[in-house]
């Protein structure tokens, strides 16, 4: 027999066990990009997803759980950008193809971005093993392919770590500063000119002299 903590254990989930379950996980990206992990509370996203909370811990039995599945799901969300940078294509096209997917992220997913900053503000700690392995191996993987272009004269010399942490500041920064950018914006849409100021600053950085 099933647990009570545990609705498809042993038996395929419902259409409306699938729609209660995404729709929690929903409530809580709201709450925890908002208040990070330790300013978030049950209580508020049981409330945030219209379910009790002794409904809500039916199928999360604490935050901790619900907290996991997103960044679960966000971490092959995150790292995908990084892993279609191919090291057989044009390395120009190959960079700033990359930067655009990164601020076609920030401009889909802001949750989603500001919940990874907050964990990463806070050390990391329920995240750091995967900081650790599976981010760092392909950073390095990368790290290498950018600095093979680089020795071969088809970019101009740079850090390709400190690369890539420019590409992510200059393109999260729209969705993790989002009220602070659309206030100074005004009525300007940030993501109208945001791609070609992206695109000009990182070609001038890389182009060959």
């Amino acid at each position: 027999m099933p647990q009570a903590n545990s609705p498809t254990k042993g038996r395929k989930e419902t259409r409306i066990q699938k729609k209660n379950r995404a729709a929690i996980l929903d409530a809580a990206l709201d709450v925890f990009s908002a208040h990070g992990f330790r300013g978030s509370t049950v209580d508020q996203i049981a409330k945030a997803s219209g379910l009790s909370k002794p409904n809500l811990l039916y199928y999360y039995p604490s935050k901790e759980e619900m907290f996991t599945a997103l960044m679960s799901n966000l971490m092959d969300t995150w790292l995908d950008p990084l892993r279609e940078m191919q090291s057989d294509g044009d390395p120009m096209t190959e960079i700033l193809s990359y930067v655009d997917r990164k601020l076609q992220m920030s401009r889909e997913f802001p949750r989603e971005s500001r919940l990874f900053a907050n964990e990463i503000v806070q050390g990391a700690p329920r995240m750091l093993e995967t900081l650790a392995t599976e981010l760092k191996d392909l950073v390095e993987e990368k790290a290498l392919v950018i600095q093979g272009w680089m020795d071969a004269g088809q970019l101009n010399q740079s850090h390709p770590k400190h690369l890539m942490f420019s590409i992510w500041a200059l393109t999260q920064h729209y969705a993790d500063f989002d009220i602070q950018v659309r206030t100074l914006m005004g009525a300007e849409d940030p993501y109208d000119a945001a791609p070609h100021h992206l695109e000009t600053i990182f070609r001038r950085l890389l182009q060959p002299s």
